[in-house]
């Protein structure tokens, strides 16, 4: 089930399904721990009789987020007990407090009494053995504790601070479902004070709502390593109000997400706010210390009894790209000293990584048919300093990278130097983006290419033009290797993966792969370059889908949650990742404006297929659009930000001021109001501008 709302501060991340569940709660990393293990936490009303949880079929549901914000609008309605809800939910932007606004309208033209139950079903630190939770008559507040980790949920009714009425009991044995099974029937809650072990916990606020009224409620959990901690948070609440919070919580997104006050020109308002809602989504996704997280929903599981919650280098690299085209060089800075932390001594980063540094897990093996081999992606480490030098020729952000430049930058590039086949000067077998097979790939050749090309930048920049050469050299020879061996004329393209027998005999793999664009997204090509048009355009016959839902497959027969096997229709499910490289292609190669407005079918395409919260899973079912896998994925809405600013940089470029021939749209003419009379004197006349697509 996708995750349609994400909330965050990057120390402590919620997610809520579609059916308005509370199923991630992450702290104190994002992405780490997760103590809900995924267990629903599930939240209802009792009135006139009976209980309904805001779960059920019985309920319309609206989940999605006030416009530029990390706070949530949510709507619900149930027409047969003539209640609707507005709730906004938010984690403070800076501490770790979840909140929750109510907004209770009794739709009846008689007074009655409802009562609102708000369940937890914690799993601290993962795993239910050894909680505790108990009632609290100090603070009139529920605390679930293990260990270090605490957290508090308290409410605040019309009437007076404090719950109504609590249930705390087992679940999972003996039969016992949870306390939420109490609030059910006559909406009297047990009142048990204190469980161990597997336990769970219900509150209820008690509210009176007369015809046609509305009333306010809050709630909210308090999460800290200490009960010292999470009462001193509770009380901070308490003093300033949660209307407080959630008001400078939403001021705070908003200012953040317009930090630049683009004018975004021609494009949409819809691709506007996805953009938006993209970078917002994004931030959610990376932790407080810099780390990166792929992604944080945890029915992946199901799978493969693992999750995404892990830094894969290569996925941090392109998210810290994309934010810096968009002006949040901070948060790239924290992810680069982040690697700087964690890259091995040898010069290449592993598999992935947990969030706080440690090794994640793998199934790529030390070993195959006897013989010892690094298990890594080398994509992943050349595209972390292809990224810096982008990082650090825009922002010039010197004396960051001035520790990094020894330990992290050229010892990569040394290794990456060295990990090559001489004859070919192709870098050596490693695992593919996608993580399923083994050889030489055209994504990863296009990648080191570019991360050498990149640490030669650097080490010219500081003086050091041997390794510079160096790193040239090795880059140069890279790319004859690639037209040599990697180019099948036999097939007009490029082809995704080789390999060598025994004998030395090249043995390419024919399966067209939309990650062959790594050959020019990294430099080693130009997109109008004959061999890459060539490849776009077969690629492009073969992995789009011929069905009402569109969008190109990453490659042919994809067995990943693989929905079809008419092949000639559907080669594979539609991501989000490869339609934007359509994007990205249709950009890079643009000669016009006209030839620009390629590209925004294939923005459009994400706006149409994201949820409606703007949430952008990893891919979508190729017949009813449904999400599949991982939702949100950061990198489809990395790649969104970056197709985004590239089409307005381009456009910069293809539309120059008929009157100073200065571009329209550089991020100085986009500014709404500093600039605005500036912009009135530099702007096309009205005729000359491309038009918004509809």
């Amino acid at each position: 089930m996708p995750r349609d709302i994400p909330i965050g501060n990057g120390r402590l991340l919620i997610n809520f399904d579609s059916r308005y569940q509370i199923r991630d709660f992450y702290y104190p990393h994002v992405g780490d721990e997760n103590h809900s293990a995924g267990h629903p936490f599930h939240f209802g009303v009792w009135c006139d009789g009976q209980t309904s949880w805001a779960s059920g079929d019985d309920w319309t549901r609206s989940l999605d987020y006030l416009d530029e914000t990390l706070v949530t609008d949510v709507h619900l309605e149930h027409k047969g007990l003539q209640l609707s809800l507005r709730c906004q939910d938010a984690v403070d932007f800076y501490e770790t407090i979840y909140l929750r606004r109510i907004y209770l309208t009794n739709q009846a033209d008689h007074p009655r009494e409802v009562r609102l139950f708000f369940h937890h079903d914690f799993y601290i630190n993962g795993f239910e053995l050894g909680d505790t939770a108990y009632f609290n008559p100090d603070l009139n507040a529920i605390l679930h504790y293990k260990e270090n980790r605490y957290f508090l949920i308290n409410c605040l009714k019309p009437d007076h601070t404090g719950m109504s009425d609590f249930a705390i009991g087992v679940k999972g044995i003996g039969g016992a479902e949870g306390t939420w099974r109490d609030a059910e029937g006559d909406g009297v809650l047990g009142r048990n004070p204190i469980a161990q072990g597997s336990v769970d916990s219900t509150l209820a606020a008690h509210l009176h709502v007369g015809p046609q009224e509305t009333v306010e409620c809050y709630y909210w959990i308090c999460v800290d390593d200490r009960y010292e901690g999470v009462k001193t948070l509770n009380k901070l609440v308490l003093e300033k109000h949660p209307r407080t919070l959630l008001h400078r919580t939403a001021a705070f997104w908003k200012l953040w997400v317009n930090k630049d006050e683009y004018d975004f020109g021609p494009l949409s308002a819809d691709i506007l706010r996805l953009y938006k809602r993209s970078l917002l989504i994004l931030r959610t996704q990376i932790d407080a210390n810099g780390a990166i997280l792929a992604a944080n929903d945890s029915d992946i599981t199901q799978f493969a009894r693992d999750t995404y919650s892990y830094v894969w280098p290569r996925d941090g690299a392109l998210v810290a790209y994309a934010l810096d085209l968009a002006g949040y060089n901070q948060i790239s800075t924290d992810f680069f000293l982040w690697c700087y932390k964690v890259i091995t001594r040898y010069g290449y980063f592993l598999h992935k990584y947990n969030p706080d540094g440690s090794a994640g897990s793998s199934w790529h093996p030390w070993i195959v048919h006897g013989e010892p081999q690094l298990p890594i992606q080398e994509d992943e480490t050349a595209l972390v300093v292809w990224a810096l030098w982008k990082h650090f020729d825009k922002y010039r952000d010197i004396e960051m990278v001035r520790p990094l430049y020894r330990d992290l930058i050229i010892r990569a590039g040394q290794w990456m130097t060295e990990y090559r086949t001489p004859h070919t000067g192709l870098p050596l077998p490693s695992y593919d983006l996608w993580e399923e097979r083994r050889g030489i790939l055209a994504w990863t050749v296009g990648a080191t290419y570019g991360g050498l090309i990149a640490a030669a930048n650097f080490a010219h920049s500081f003086g050091e033009e041997d390794l510079a050469v160096e790193f040239r050299d090795a880059a140069a020879h890279m790319k004859e290797g690639t037209d040599t061996y990697l180019w099948q004329a036999q097939w007009n393209r490029f082809v995704r993966m080789i390999q060598f027998d025994a004998d030395g005999n090249c043995l390419p793999d024919p399966t067209m792969d939309a990650s062959v664009v790594g050959l020019f997204l990294f430099g080693m090509y130009e997109a109008d370059a004959p061999k890459i048009v060539a490849t776009v355009e077969a690629m492009r016959q073969r992995l789009w889908i011929k069905t009402d839902v569109g969008g190109l497959a990453r490659y042919e027969n994809d067995y990943y949650h693989q929905v079809s096997h008419d092949l000639a229709n559907v080669p594979g499910n539609p991501w989000f990742l490869s339609t934007l490289w359509l994007a990205q292609y249709e950009i890079a190669q643009a000669r016009s404006v006209t030839e620009l407005e390629e590209a925004l079918p294939f923005l459009e395409w994400c706006v149409q297929h994201a949820l409606p919260s703007g949430v952008l899973a990893e891919q979508v079912n190729p017949y009813n659009d449904d999400p599949l896998s991982v939702s949100p994925l950061t990198w489809s809405h990395a790649s969104f930000v970056t197709c985004v600013i590239k089409y307005l940089d381009k456009l910069s470029s293809l539309s120059p001021c008929p009157t100073c021939g200065q571009p329209l749209y550089t991020k100085e003419c986009r500014k709404l109001e500093r600039d605005r009379n500036h912009y009135a004197l530099h702007r096309m006349p009205e005729a000359v501008l491309p038009q918004a697509p509809g």
